[in-house]
């Protein structure tokens, strides 16, 4: 694990009374709070910025510069815009070069995207909320779209309910303990009664549908990918439109979710058994 050294610094106590590591890590966290609210959009003012980051403008535009030295962000001249930079994207590379599923799945990502004809997305569960790190779009017109690193409610997301479908009951109530069940629409499962006997039927079958629980009018189709230790790693499933994706569908396309998540899974060294105290 990478950590701060120690920086020479003059003589005496800083008037703060602060040392000057803890001074560096303070402000390493706000430039990194920047930069992630930056990744959540498509460029944002000084003002628009400080503003959400809760800082002085004057703060945020000294740890902008610095982060634009090194290429983590960019000003849009023009615009007046803070965007995240090129050196951002090569950092966040070095994630996707670690998670070999998603080099390894992709080819059966476009095929599974082939064969339905709806949006394919890969997702992980970070926080208790999942994180999609791939998608293959659809080519219809109509179709859904998750840009990567979006995050999404885990209750009310197909990946998130084959992933917490493997999971026990202790882990599931852990998560719902801090992130509870939020409604999003008149479909979403806000009980947990209710939401265990969703992840026992998803686990019985081998894939979850998340039918229009998180937007009205979009269904979703998601199986667990296994690494070698035969926990659920990662989710795989298919987006789009419900006229697109009716009951009927639903149920032809449902195992052929599961089984290009079997084929990821394999493709990495995936153990497909399941623990015993699973839901």
């Amino acid at each position: 694990m990478t950590t701060l050294t120690s920086i020479p610094r003059a003589r005496g106590r800083p008037p703060s009374g602060k040392t000057a590591q803890s001074t560096s890590v303070q402000a390493l966290d706000r430039a990194l709070g920047l930069l992630e609210i930056l990744a959540d959009n498509d460029g944002l003012t000084l003002t628009d910025l400080a503003q959400r980051a809760e800082m002085a403008p004057s703060t945020a535009h000294r740890l902008l510069t610095t982060l634009q030295s090194r290429r983590f962000v960019e000003l849009d001249e023009e615009g007046g815009r803070w965007v995240v930079g090129v050196q951002a994207f090569q950092v966040g590379n070095g994630f996707v070069r670690n998670r070999k599923l998603i080099t390894l799945g992709r080819s059966i990502m476009r095929r599974l995207m082939e064969q339905c004809g709806e949006t394919v997305n890969l997702g992980i569960v970070d926080e208790g909320e999942v994180v999609f790190v791939s998608q293959f779009e659809s080519h219809a017109p109509m179709r859904a779209f998750f840009r990567p690193g979006k995050r999404g409610p885990i209750h009310a997301s197909g990946i998130g309910k084959a992933l917490m479908s493997t999971w026990s009951k202790e882990q599931v109530h852990q998560v719902l303990k801090i992130k509870g069940l939020k409604q999003f629409t008149d479909k979403t499962i806000t009980d947990q009664k209710a939401l265990f006997s969703e992840l026992k039927k998803v686990r019985e079958r081998g894939w979850s549908v998340d039918d229009q629980e998180h937007t009205l009018g979009m269904r979703c189709i998601a199986a667990p990918i296994f690494n070698e230790y035969a926990e659920a790693a990662a989710g795989i499933s298919i987006s789009g439109p419900s006229v697109r994706l009716p009951d009927e569908t639903i149920l032809e396309f449902g195992p052929e979710v599961r089984r290009a998540a079997d084929e990821i899974s394999r493709s990495i060294g995936g153990d497909l058994s399941s623990g015993s105290d699973a839901i």
